[in-house]
């Protein structure tokens, strides 16, 4: 499979990091369902491989092959909440001792992409997400408002803009590049496409 590679950080201070994410599986055959994360170096540094939407538990893996984290839909959740926990060598029953976070929808009602992310026990979200995912274009902020992701099109050039199955995810320092990617790919499962083309600004 050929490699898309990141553009560099255009905005000059050289502190976040830039990734290219690409809708598509690793895996070089049809009919798999999944994502690549290419670094600045064009290196594969994350991947998910998903045969079937049906399969209820999605696993983010890094460039390797190596489980990181297990995402899982909340049973009955009008709220379409997904829990992520945390891989291990570990027998998969111990799994709900090592719950590190769970992202939902705010509100009920499916007319935006607006989402929360609650840490491990939190009462207030930690995170939350704004702007339309299927338009490639929103921002995770922290508890604090600041600004700590962002996607983006892509843009081979100034005039060219590749397909919304490709796209930028700008990360800033210090923030947990495979928590934020195990949120991108819960955003793709909770966030309807049909709703977002329509009601997204």
């Amino acid at each position: 499979m050929g490699r898309i590679h990141p553009a560099k950080n255009m905005s000059g201070d050289g502190e976040s990091s830039v990734w290219t994410v690409w809708k598509k599986s690793s895996m070089a055959f049809q009919g798999t369902d999944g994502f690549s994360v290419y670094n600045d170096k064009g290196k594969l540094a994350f991947r998910l491989d998903n045969y079937s939407r049906k399969h209820k538990e999605l696993v983010l893996m890094d460039g390797g092959g190596k489980p990181l984290l297990s995402l899982r839909p909340q049973i009955l959740s009008i709220h379409d909440q997904w829990n992520g926990f945390k891989e291990s060598e570990e027998d998969s029953k111990t799994r709900s001792k090592s719950n590190i976070f769970s992202i939902k929808r705010k509100s009920i009602l499916h007319s935006t992409d607006e989402v929360e992310v609650f840490m491990t026990n939190g009462i207030t979200p930690d995170f939350q997400v704004e702007g339309c995912f299927w338009k490639r274009n929103c921002k995770i902020r922290s508890k604090s408002g600041e600004i700590v992701a962002k996607t983006s099109r892509k843009k081979v050039n100034k005039s060219v803009i590749l397909s919304d199955d490709v796209f930028s995810l700008e990360i800033r320092p210090g923030i947990d590049c495979e928590l934020i990617m195990a949120f991108v790919v819960v955003l793709d499962r909770i966030c309807q496409k049909p709703h977002a083309t329509l009601m997204c600004s």
